[in-house]
């Protein structure tokens, strides 16, 4: 069974949830959604998820929650699954991750690192054909993709300076545990260890690693300034909260209710995608007053450090899909 492979307060919420689902087939009159997540209430990605779910309640067609930090579970694939399977959720997870889970390579060229480094494209990515493809890929797989939103440009937090690519050789860094992560460390030169966030910071602290990379929000409201206290400011991935539901539930909702959902939730993901922008610069100020060193790297080193990813297509990406990619959004 799928239960057998979640943890067991993973279980209860499915089922709890399941539970939630059921009562709202029997006719409570309005749609039950649950939008779960990893991040703290603070980051944008949550704020965006509030909001959604009020604007959705103030229609009276909606009956929406809202659980972050980890409250269903810690593990956004876990939540993946459990909305794949029917629990009525919307769950921010990422291209990369996404692709990893559901088997579509291409799909993690929008986390492929200096790919994608315009904000903006992302708000014409739902009009693409290639998005629409993808749709339609994760879709008979039990999950609708609705919105992409900007979360964040990606660093290196570590507790010794970096000021190259050289910097990073031999270092054990924290990354994203699959394809897209282990190729970043195999051109960089470091060990990725895919642990859970909650790890990092112990982690970093009792030195079993080395650092983490990740956007500069995160880091704050963890506190890694407090073990980790030089920052290369790499900016190596654009980071995407990619929003999916259930399919079973986005079926399940009449036309003009699922036009409401989905026009709301790519709304505010424009919204928030330019407010997470904005707050960057405060919270790289605010590290520098935590007494973190802040190094503005080349960055050209860096896309150069990576361009044999592209060139051995070790992501394994479909011939010219990145031009495709480039041209379908106007880049």
């Amino acid at each position: 069974m799928v239960f057998s492979k979640l943890k067991m307060g993973t279980v209860v919420a499915l089922i709890t949830a399941l539970a939630l689902f059921a009562s709202c087939e029997k006719g409570s009159g309005k749609i039950k959604v649950a939008f779960a997540g990893t991040e703290a209430a603070t980051t944008g990605q949550s704020r965006m998820m509030q909001e959604v779910a009020d604007a959705l309640n103030a229609t009276g067609k909606f009956d929406c929650d809202l659980y972050v930090n980890g409250a269903l579970s810690n593990d956004t694939d876990n939540l993946v699954t459990q909305a794949k399977i029917g629990v009525p959720l919307v769950v921010p997870s990422d291209p990369g991750r996404l692709a990893s889970q559901f088997g579509i390579k291409d799909l993690s060229i929008l986390m492929a690192p200096y790919v994608l480094t315009d904000r903006a494209a992302l708000e014409r990515l739902p009009d693409t054909a290639i998005f629409k493809e993808w749709q339609e890929q994760l879709s008979a797989q039990g999950i609708m993709f609705v919105a992409d939103m900007y979360n964040g440009f990606r660093s290196f937090y570590t507790n010794i300076p970096v000021e190259s690519v050289a910097g990073l050789k031999g270092l054990r860094i924290r990354g994203f545990g699959n394809a897209i992560g282990n190729a970043l460390a195999k051109y960089f030169g470091f060990a990725n260890i895919g642990i859970s966030w909650g790890e990092v910071l112990p982690g970093i602290q009792q030195k079993t690693l080395d650092g983490c990379e990740v956007q500069v929000a995160t880091a704050y409201g963890t506190a890694i300034y407090e073990v980790a206290k030089y920052l290369a400011l790499s900016k190596h991935y654009m980071l995407q909260s990619s929003f999916i539901c259930s399919k079973r539930m986005y079926d399940a909702m009449p036309p003009a209710e699922r036009d409401i959902f989905i026009s709301t939730i790519r709304e505010k993901a424009k919204k928030y995608g330019e407010i997470v922008a904005k707050e960057e610069e405060d919270y790289y100020a605010k590290m520098k007053e935590k007494g973190v060193a802040i190094y503005e790297v080349d960055i050209n080193e860096f896309q150069q450090a990576i361009s044999p990813l592209y060139t051995n297509n070790d992501l394994g990406f479909s011939a010219g899909l990145r031009d495709r990619l480039f041209s379908e959004l106007g880049l």
